[in-house]
């Protein structure tokens, strides 16, 4: 397949003391959806504006059709940007913003009567042209926003947490409108956003950011099922994935204790460190009532969800842990439970580094 975009060791400082990118590869296939993920300052609205040419690299280069574009201006690279604020005119139609870029280029008025019809249609805002941005929501001002990406006819978008001022269910609403948008038009789109279910039910590929460095780049199912690091593994997922310390027995190096002895589980192969970290999606906990001397963990609170519980609660050890049980579960604060481990583990050393062992039952708990 063809590569649209392709970044090349790119790092950026800001100054002798600033690093806020260093050594960040990547290809982005032609058609895709590629997502940028990370916590807010991680550098992923630094890595877009360089890609469109509104912030010089400090080294590296970004590859456009393979082309290096380090130093065209942004008019020259042939895409187009949707950021978080909408950035309209107020003072214009909704039909005037949309041709706005058209009628800069000098295009002919009835090539841009078109496309700008076209784009309005494609977002549902055709009865709303005549209005002002004032007069429209804020869902409404974003598909504004799109529709100036799609009458603009370029083949790569760039997206800038476009949804991130609105609400949850408009949110929802907007990611299945800019997908159909993408899938449609055939558009190589980057999205950057700090929301790790948009990254999961958008992207085709997710790049995620943190620490000023690539960390894992993939499809959200090798992201979830298969993180490179601790840092990823807790970034996916909702409830967060529980990271317990663990310890390979001294008399049998198949065997592991987590939590200071409150859950032992046996592996089919040797463990290769003494000490390392067990990674636990909150499903794969299972919670049953029983008596103090049988407990290994206290309840703290739980929250009900309609079709699942989840449950808060403290390991003997006084590690905190998540565990989410199916339908609706009733425990007491301070009740005493037993906690086992269902399938599914991921390992880590104590560097945070995912390492690759395989589980092979509970032994007990």
């Amino acid at each position: 397949m063809d590569v649209s975009i392709s970044l090349r060791n790119i790092r950026k400082d800001y100054d002798s003391q600033t690093e806020v990118l260093k050594d960040v590869s990547a290809d982005v296939q032609t058609g895709e959806f590629f997502v940028i993920v990370g916590p807010s300052g991680c550098g992923k609205s630094t890595l877009l504006r360089m890609i469109a040419g509104l912030t010089p690299i400090t080294d590296g280069d970004v590859l456009i059709n393979d082309k290096v574009v380090n130093d065209l201006p942004p008019k020259a690279r042939k895409l187009t940007m949707v950021f978080q604020n909408y950035a309209l005119y107020p003072f214009q139609t909704v039909w005037d913003n949309v041709a706005f870029g058209l009628k800069a280029r000098k295009l002919n008025q009835s090539d841009i009567q078109h496309r700008v019809d076209h784009a309005l249609e494609m977002v549902n805002l055709t009865e709303f042209s005549k209005r002002k941005p004032r007069e429209l929501s804020g869902g409404q001002r974003q598909r504004v926003a799109l529709a100036r990406a799609v009458a603009s006819d370029a083949e790569i978008c760039l997206m800038d947490e476009p949804l991130s001022n609105l609400d949850a269910q408009l949110r929802i609403k907007m990611r299945q409108e800019i997908y159909n948008l993408q899938r449609k038009l055939g558009l190589t789109l980057i999205y950057v956003t700090h929301d790790q279910v948009e990254a999961m039910t958008m992207a085709d590929h997710i790049m995620v950011l943190n620490d000023q460095h690539v960390q894992q780049i993939g499809t959200p199912s090798d992201i979830y099922q298969h993180p490179a690091n601790e840092f990823v593994a807790q970034f996916f997922g909702t409830p967060q994935i529980n990271i317990l310390p663990a310890k390979r027995s001294s008399e049998n190096d198949h065997l592991l204790t987590i939590a200071s002895d409150d859950i032992e589980i046996a592996l089919d192969e040797a463990v290769p460190v003494a000490e390392l970290r067990v990674g636990v999606r909150p499903d794969q906990l299972r919670v049953s009532r029983t008596d103090s001397v049988e407990s290994n963990a206290v309840v703290k609170n739980t929250e009900f969800l309609g079709d699942e519980t989840i449950v808060y609660a403290t390991l003997n050890s006084g590690d905190n842990i998540r565990a989410v049980i199916s339908g609706q579960v009733s425990f007491r604060a301070y009740e005493p439970i037993k906690v086992t481990i269902g399938s599914n583990l991921l390992f880590f050393n104590n560097q945070g580094q995912r390492i690759a062992l395989s589980k092979e039952e509970v032994v007990h708990a």
